[in-house]
């Protein structure tokens, strides 16, 4: 066989095999909006029902920010993006969510604050000492501007994301959380990460705040990068303040999804900053060093919490498989191969992939259950709760199957090979 030909027939088996998880992805994101369409809107008072069992029944009216805020973000984002989700009915949806958030999420407006959990009709129940319910009411209101025109989002956005700033850089006494005596000065990843997020939705196509956060979004990534410790052999949740690794339980702590996450969040910035050096840096250490230090090698999944000196970690779940951490990688290596090329990050998303697909996929009444045990057997029937809800699944899988549209056009434009001819019998 020539050579050329050989070339052109891996060709087809790579475009025919992105093709297939393109499909995939496509009808799997198809099934999960319909179960969240069904199943979690509120007719009466506005917003989502979250905490949902596995045919959809709500167990728990309570509503949860972090997840009113993601849902709305969701849903305005395939409106956007995604023709077939053009649909008066998912856009009056949001709509209605974003309005339940406007009334109800600040505990005591004019205060910026935000609730973490209301009631069904909107009453505030409790409050967390972060910046993450802001922090998702700010997407929120961004995506809704993005898609209604109307102003009064984006000023909801543009005044939110200035005063979680403030509270993260200049004054965090707001949020409610004493200084005690005790308590380590730690940076949780978590923060500069959310902050880079939305460094880049509030800068999408947006010239002004683009260059408004083009600082922030700079120290965020310093930030970020400063948690990769131990001469580059670990990337740790927590670091000090002025990124030093700490003592203890705290400071070997580590989140392979929080590391794939932050991964393509900076594979974003580093696009944006068109900056190849920092792409290298970026998958070396947060996609592959994480991947293969957090993947269960006898039961496949990655594992939940680590501890860095391979010591056991305190929490009891951090053997656990979960979704988000799966959904993460899966947009994090398919970035990575779209950008890079490499070969070696494609198998990687195929290889979780189909692991994802297999053990967290219900065939039966759709969306993924969210929780396994370390043998990848399922331990919660729940679709939805506290912390999952409309959001991880439906990004990754919208954002494959743009990525993986974006590969097939690629494929399908590059110049075949030119014949050569075979080598003598």
């Amino acid at each position: 066989m020539s050579g050329g030909l050989r070339v052109q027939q891996d060709m087809e088996k790579e475009w025919e095999t992105l093709r297939a998880w393109k499909e995939r992805m496509g009808q799997e994101l198809d099934r999960v909006v319909a179960f969240w369409m069904e199943h979690s809107h509120d007719q009466e008072h506005g917003g989502f029902f979250t905490c949902l069992g596995r045919d959809g029944q709500v167990y728990d009216n309570l509503k949860y920010v972090w997840l009113q805020g993601r849902q709305v973000w969701m849903y305005c984002r395939l409106y956007r993006k995604f023709q077939r989700f053009r649909r008066s009915e998912l856009l009056d949806s949001a709509k209605a969510g974003g309005e339940f958030l406007l009334r109800y999420a600040r505990v005591a407006p004019p205060d910026k604050k935000c609730a973490f959990v209301l009631t069904q009709s909107g009453l505030p129940v409790k409050v967390q000492r972060t910046i993450f319910s802001e922090c998702f009411y700010t997407m929120a209101m961004n995506e809704l501007w993005r898609v209604t025109g109307e102003e009064r989002y984006q000023n909801e956005a543009v005044e939110m994301m200035d005063q979680i700033v403030h509270w993260v850089r200049e004054d965090s006494s707001g949020l409610g959380r004493p200084q005690l005596p005790g308590a380590p000065a730690a940076e949780s990843m978590a923060v500069p990460m959310m902050l880079l997020n939305l460094v880049e939705q509030l800068g999408e196509a947006d010239e002004e705040l683009a260059g408004k956060y083009a600082e922030l979004g700079d120290w965020c990534a310093q930030r970020i990068l400063q948690h990769v410790q131990r001469d580059g052999q670990a990337v740790l949740e927590n670091v000090s303040e002025d990124g030093k690794e700490l003592s203890g339980c705290l400071g070997r702590h580590q989140n392979p999804g929080h590391a794939l996450e932050a991964g393509w969040f900076l594979l974003r910035h580093a696009f944006r900053k068109g900056n190849p050096e920092l792409r290298a840096h970026v998958i070396e250490k947060f996609l592959l060093l994480s991947f293969h230090s957090g993947w269960d090698p006898e039961h496949g999944g990655l594992f939940y919490f680590q501890d860095a000196d391979n010591l056991c970690p305190t929490q009891l779940e951090w053997d656990m498989k979960l979704w988000w951490p799966h959904s993460e990688a899966m947009i994090a290596f398919l970035m990575g191969y779209s950008d890079s090329g490499d070969p070696a990050l494609l198998h990687l998303f195929y290889q979780v992939a189909e692991y994802t697909f297999r053990q967290f996929r219900d065939p039966e009444y759709g969306e993924w259950f969210g929780y396994l045990n370390r043998e990848g057997k399922v331990a919660l029937t729940i679709k939805g709760g506290p912390f999952k809800g409309c959001f991880h699944v439906p990004r990754c899988l919208a954002m494959c199957e743009e990525m993986l549209g974006a590969l097939l056009s690629r494929l399908a434009s590059a110049p075949a090979p030119a014949p050569t001819c075979s080598p003598p019998a």
